[in-house]
Formats: C-alpha cells, structure tokens, sequence
C-alpha cells in the first residue's frame, strides 16, 4: 500500500489535473496514504520482533505525530486566511522527532549487548563531527534567523537543531555499529538521510519564500516513509542475532569498518576548523568542531590500550600458562602453515613427547613439584632445537615439537637427541629426579596430508613406543589399514558392541585327569573384525580399557557363554567359566546381572563359574570381596586365575571368598623334570585341598606333566581332543540345541551367539598380557571371558571327584 501510494503521488508532482478534488487526491489522500501504510508496516513489525520491539513500536507512533501534522496542516491550518506560525501543526511536526531518536538507539541497543568505552567515543565523535558539519555548511542560513517574533524564532530554530540532533544521532549510531550490510540499518539510515535532506532543502527554499507545496521536494519525505515501511517489512529476529553476533565476535574495534566513520568526521571537523578560521563559520560549528577533535584524540588513546591488550590476550590465548611454551592452538596454527608447505623434497615432521613416571613425581612429591619439573623442560630442549622448530606443550605431561624441513630419519635422530636429554635427572626441590619419555614420530606430507592426521600418525607412533618401552618409535602405515590406530580401533570396538554379531567366544575344555572327563569349559573372547580377521584379546582388551567397555565386553562375553551352556546342560552338566576385569569384581550390580542373565537361559547357577586374578582385588579389596560373596550366595562358583603370580597372600587367601584355585603356567610347566616345581605344586595342592578348594593345573600339555599331577588330585585345561560337547545353536527362529543335534567335538567350539563350529588349531601361543588390573590375555594362551588367549595350553580343571 505504501509503495502503491507513493507511485501514485508520484504521477501528478510534475504536472496533475486542475480541480480541487484532484488536489485533495493527491495531497490530502495518496500523501498521507503513504504516512499510513509505513505506520501500519512498523506496527506489524514491533508485534512479531522480540530485541527490537521497542524501535519499531517508537517508529509508528513517530510516523503517527508526522500524519497528524499532515492532517492538522491540511484540513486545519491551510484553509485559514492566514496561517498562523508557529501552530499546532508544527508542534506535531516537531514531536515527530522525539521517538525517532528513540527508535535509533532502540535499535543500537538491540545489537550491541554491552557498550565499550571506544563505542561511547566513536559515537561522540561522529555525532559531534556530524553536527560541526550541517551547522557550518547545510544550516548555518538558517540558524541565523533571529528576528520577528520569540515563538517564531524558536520554531525556525527548532527545525534546524532537530535535523542537527538527528543527523547526529544518526552518525553517532552508525560510528558505534561500524560499518555493517545488515539490510534493516542501511534501509533507517537511507530513510532518516531522504527525510534530512527534505527538510534541509525545505529550510532553505522556505528561507527564501520560494518552497511550493506539492512539488517534487514533498517526494523527499514520501521516500523516507517507504523506506521505513521496507526497514520494518526485513526485519528479523534472526537479522538482529547475527548482527549482535558479528559485533560481539569483533574482538577489538580497530578495523577499518569500525574506524572509518569516526575518521571521516574528525578529517570533516579539521576541515571546518581550518576553513573556518575567523567569521566564516559560525561558533557552533567550530566548538563542534573542537568537540570532535577532543574526542578523536581520546579515541586514539583508547584505540592503542585496545591494540596492546588484544595482542597480550592473543599473546595469552597461544602461551602455556605454566610453562611459558606455545600450547596446543599455537601448535596448530603453526602446524597448518607446515603442513601447507611441506614437499616431498622439503618434508615436515612432528614429534609427540609424553612423560613416563611423572604420575608418580606428582603423587609422591605433590602438583607443586610436577610443575617444577615441567618449567624446566622447555630449557633443557632448548639447545637440542633449531630456530625454525617450534616446542608447545599439549596438556599435562604431553609436549610436541614441530620440524619444518626434516626428513623422517633426521627426525628420529632428533628424536633420540630429545629423549637422551629428558632422562637426565632433573633436581626438583633439592631432590633428583629421573622420568622416562616416550616420543612418537610422524612426517609430512606423507604419510600424513593434513594436521589432524599427522597428529594422529605422531600419536599412534607414541603409543607404540610407550607400550613397547622402545622410546622412539616412528608411524609406519599399516598395509591391511592401520592396526595400530587404538582410536580407530575403540570406536570399531564400541560398534561391534552396539551390533552384537561381531564378538565370539571360544570354548576350551576342562579336563579330569584321572579318567578323562570334560568337567568345565573356559570361554576365551574373539572379535570377527570385518576388515581384520580374526582378532584376539591382545588387540580387544587394551581398547576396551581405554575406551571404558570392559564392563560392556564383559557382560556381551557372559550372554554368549551362557547361551552356548544352555545349549549341552540338558545332557551334560558341564559348568561355563568367564573371567571377570577388576571393573567387574567392584562392580555391586554384578550379582543381579549375572542372576538375569542365568534366568534368560535357563540355567541353574551351577552353570556358571566366575574367574578373577589375584591383581583384580587389589583395587578395592572390601568392596570386591562383598560382590563375590554375593555371587557365591547365588551359588555362582568363583575361581582364583594365575595363582601364584600376583600377591598370593596366604592370609589373602584365608579371608577370600573363592571355590577354585588355578595354577598358573609358570608353575606346571616343569613339574616333570624339576622336583623343586613338583614340591611347590604337590605343597599348594594339599593347602587347597584343605582349604575346601578345587584346584585346576594351567598349561597341562605333556603326558609327564600328566602323571606328575594325576596322582595329587588336580584337573587340567588341555586343547588335547576330548568327548565332545553339544554346538552351540545359531541365532535365529528355529534354533534351538534339539532342533540341530549336532555336536563339537574339543579343540575349542567358537559361539558366536549361538552359532558354532570347530575352528583350526592354532598353535602360536599368546604371550601378552593387558593393564593392570584389568583384563588380559593369559600367558600360555587360555583364559576366560575378555581376557583368554589361543595359546596351544589350556587350563583344566581337575581335583577331587
């Protein structure tokens, strides 16, 4: 309507049909047709705007005050003979301005959510500036207007100064925000500059006596209201967050779109002082002038406190606190910058540095001490290092150091240069001090093609080096697609959990050695990795400790064991064992998840058997020895694993509630050929036996070890092939044990939830063991739940009928 309106008017500014009901047409009608579609576009903006409801709402009633001017003017001051002046007309025309300064700084207000003092004098300087400007060039005529009546010259100054005040506010405004391409603040400040000039122009013509109503001056004033009316039709909520936002963001204001309309006053205020000298200008304009000026040297002050403050806190945000080394965001951005120009002829490499035993130093000693012994890192590597490299420290005890321009070889030798001089003491409050480091080696380009994989690549390779104590060790690209990755791996983990068709186990028998029997069967973790094969508990277990999914492994190893129990103890009463991580054991809602998970299947709790090392309790002792008393309360068996390799407290062992020893490896093997090793196991034989407790033999695989042991009563884990045990059903809806009547016979059934079949031999026994504590491969390749290795031994169970 508004635009319509205006387009209308337009067609009779220059020429119209003669005739008093077209002048009411067009100067009563379509010109305040104008005034009232702008009102009614800014209303409907105030109703839906939330942070600028306040400038919209001061925009209509503005808008309202100039249509009862218009109203007043027309229907009752120019009818009469003479009209009087000042009149009420002007008295709406000059209200009109009050809420359009409101307006203004409710819009200010709504993009700017805290006011800096560089703000408040950029605003001074470009209102003060605006201001010596229109007095000494646009308004100076009209302000010199001072005879005839007192309410007369009043009113003709009151025009003037409340163009002044708003063409001031107006810069002010537009110097606090800064030069900025939000469409609703170029539409105002188009709008207030077309309603200036109208009344710039209309002073001057009136001045003069030559102004003539209806000419194309009144399209000034008609234009402004359109573009109010298309100000408020774009404004949005989400216009006015992002304009915050940006402002916000802005860091510190000395830019150039912060900078350049304050500049442009002072420069404009120096010119009129200059140009101005004498009588030329008026007074008004010069203290304006000085105003401006004044508050420009201030704002420089301002502006260099910024500047150096902003590079002290940027200075800050890429220094390490406590070291003095750049820290991690420094390391990236310089990282980019290496990696952008690193070459195959001119390579980058990174080296990741992480303190070994400085856990301990902060324990004992106390974070004081370990802070001490971090400050002193940075110099000591200082010699080892060229100009060009860059140390940072990470977090903690993790340092990096960035190569441009190395080679991977030369980047392992500066790696051992580092390392040789970090195991040297350091002397920390009077006492010497030795920590370990491992340093982990990447290269770029290749194998790393951006940042995130080179610091990935450095810390697989740290990783490595810290696991296998070598110190050094350099990222090789694994050729099957990265084994050594342990995040890649824990987040592949984490998905197999989630899926449930990924992870297997592996039954090993338990075996009396006096006639033969199957007696129990250990159930040993594999994980079907979808690219990798087979993998066992060495490459399982240390990710699911770090990711923190031994509970969750644990509980998807019970559910398979039990589902492959339930499949053979309706015709052979033959107990499952699975083992149990340190997490488990301290675990108090174990016993319920065991009860349920014996419910589900349908077993009795004689089917189970619970197996945990000597380490595991260590933890938290009471608490663990209250979970298994729970489950022996059950009924649920529990078993002491690798007995004779952990603490092996006998005064432990009188208090612990336990059903079952096992014999670690390391004291079967040679029960043959050594009587020493015979006296030790024929001597813990006879201590479990009066004790109350079944003893099993780990690592029974010779028939000597066999005859050595049969005779004290103690039941063995083999892989030898024994009578055979019922397969396991496959999942789906018509498994079930009778529907497949099928049987296994011994090395190891495998179960993957249900599904089952004898896999090959495999003869390379496992040696590795996992965390402390947690759960591990065994040694001679057996053992339970997450933690059993494919080791050629097993350990059977054997003891008294």
């Amino acid at each position: 309507m508004t635009l319509a309106a205006l387009a209308l008017f337009t067609t009779g500014v220059w020429t119209r049909p003669d005739g008093e009901g077209w002048a009411i047409a067009y100067d009563l009608v379509l010109y305040n047709l104008v005034y009232v579609g702008a009102a009614l576009v800014c209303a409907a903006a105030a109703r839906r705007a939330e942070a600028d409801r306040m400038a919209w709402w001061a925009m209509t009633l503005s808008l309202a005050w100039g249509l009862v001017g218009n109203l007043v003017y027309s229907l009752l001051v120019a009818p009469m003979p003479e009209e009087p002046f000042p009149s009420i007309a002007d008295f709406c025309y000059l209200v009109y301005y009050v809420p359009l300064y409101v307006a203004l700084i409710g819009l200010i207000r709504a993009r700017v959510s805290r006011f800096h003092a560089s703000m408040w004098l950029d605003g001074i300087v470009g209102a003060l500036g605006a201001g010596a400007v229109a007095v000494a060039v646009l308004l100076g005529p009209a302000l010199e207007v001072t005879e005839g009546d007192v309410a007369a010259v009043l009113t003709n100054l009151a025009y003037p100064v409340a163009d002044v005040v708003l063409l001031a506010l107006l810069v002010g405004v537009s110097a606090m925000l800064g030069v900025r391409r939000e469409r609703t603040l170029l539409l105002v400040g188009a709008a207030i500059a077309a309603n200036l000039v109208g009344d710039i122009v209309y002073l001057d013509l009136a001045t003069a006596g030559v102004y003539v109503e209806g000419g194309p001056l009144d399209l000034a004033w008609l234009s402004a209201m359109a573009l109010f009316a298309l100000a408020a039709h774009g404004s949005d909520r989400d216009t006015v967050q992002a304009s915050a936002q940006s402002g916000e963001g802005a860091g510190t204001r000395v830019g150039w779109r912060v900078l350049a309309l304050p500049l442009a006053c002072n420069l404009g205020s120096l010119v009129i002082l200059a140009a101005g000298y004498g009588d030329r200008f008026s007074s008004a304009a010069a203290w304006l002038a000085v105003g401006c000026v004044v508050a420009a040297l201030a704002r420089t002050a301002i502006t260099f406190r910024e500047v150096r403050a902003f590079h002290e806190v940027r200075e800050q945000a890429r220094t390490d606190e406590l070291t003095g080394l750049p820290n991690r965001r420094a390391l990236m951005d310089e990282a980019r910058r290496m990696v952008a120009t690193a070459t195959a002829r001119h390579p980058a490499a990174l080296l990741l540095l992480d303190l070994d035993g400085f856990k301990e130093v902060n324990d004992s000693l106390g974070h004081h001490a370990g802070d001490s012994l971090l400050r002193q890192v940075g110099p000591r590597l200082r010699d080892a290092l060229r100009a060009t490299d860059t140390l940072a420290r990470l977090g903690g005890d993790e340092f990096a150091v960035l190569l441009p321009d190395s080679a991977l070889d030369g980047a392992q030798e500066r790696a051992e240069r580092i390392r040789e001089l970090l195991l040297q003491p350091f002397t920390v409050e009077g006492i010497r001090l030795h920590v370990g480091v491992s340093i982990g080696v990447a290269t770029a380009p290749v194998p790393a093609a951006t940042v995130q994989e080179l610091l990935r690549c450095a810390d697989v390779a740290m990783y490595a080096a810290k696991s296998s104590r070598a110190g050094v060790r350099a990222y090789v690209p694994d050729p099957r697609g990265g084994i050594g990755d342990r995040l890649h791996t824990m987040e592949e983990l984490r998905t197999a959990l989630e899926d449930g068709d990924q992870l297997a186990v592996h039954l090993q028998p338990q075996v009396a050695l006096d006639d033969g029997r199957v007696v129990g069967a250990e159930a040993l973790v594999r994980w079907h990795h979808p690219t990798r094969g087979l993998l066992s508990p060495a490459a399982l277990l240390p990710a699911a400790e770090q990711a923190g999914l031994l509970r969750p492994l644990a509980d998807a190893v019970l559910e398979l064991s039990l589902s492959a129990a339930a499949c053979w103890w309706r015709d052979r009463r033959v107990p499952v064992s699975v083992n149990l991580s340190a997490a488990d054991v301290t675990d108090l809602d174990l016993p319920a998840k065991v009860a349920g998970a014996l419910a589900r299947h349908g077993l009795p709790a004689a089917a189970l058997t619970l197996e945990l090392v000597e380490d595991t309790l260590m933890a938290d002792p009471d608490r663990g020895r209250v979970v298994l008393g729970d489950l022996r309360r059950l009924g649920v068996r529990t078993s002491i694993d690798d007995y004779g390799t952990g603490y092996s407290s006998l005064a432990y062992l009188r208090h612990l509630p336990a059903d079952e020893l096992k014999l670690d490896r390391s004291l079967t093997r040679d029960v043959g050929r050594d009587p020493r090793a015979a006296a030790i196991v024929r001597h813990t034989v006879a201590l479990a036996h009066d004790l109350g407790l079944t003893l099993v033999a780990e690592g029974v695989e010779e028939d000597d070890t066999g005859d050595v042991l049969g005779p004290v009563e103690v039941r063995s884990r083999t892989r030898r092939r024994r009578p055979a045990l019922p397969r396991p059903p496959s999942r789906g809806p018509h498994s079930g044990c009778a529907a497949r009547g099928e049987r296994a016979g011994w090395p190891p059934t495998r179960s993957t939830g249900g599904a089952s079949r004898v896999p090959q031999e495999d003869a390379r026994p496992d040696h590795r063991r996992g965390a402390a504590g947690g759960p591990r491969p065994h040694r001679d390749g057996g053992g339970g739940g997450p933690e059993g290795g494919d080791g050629p031994a097993g350990a059977a169970r054997g003891g008294r009928p």
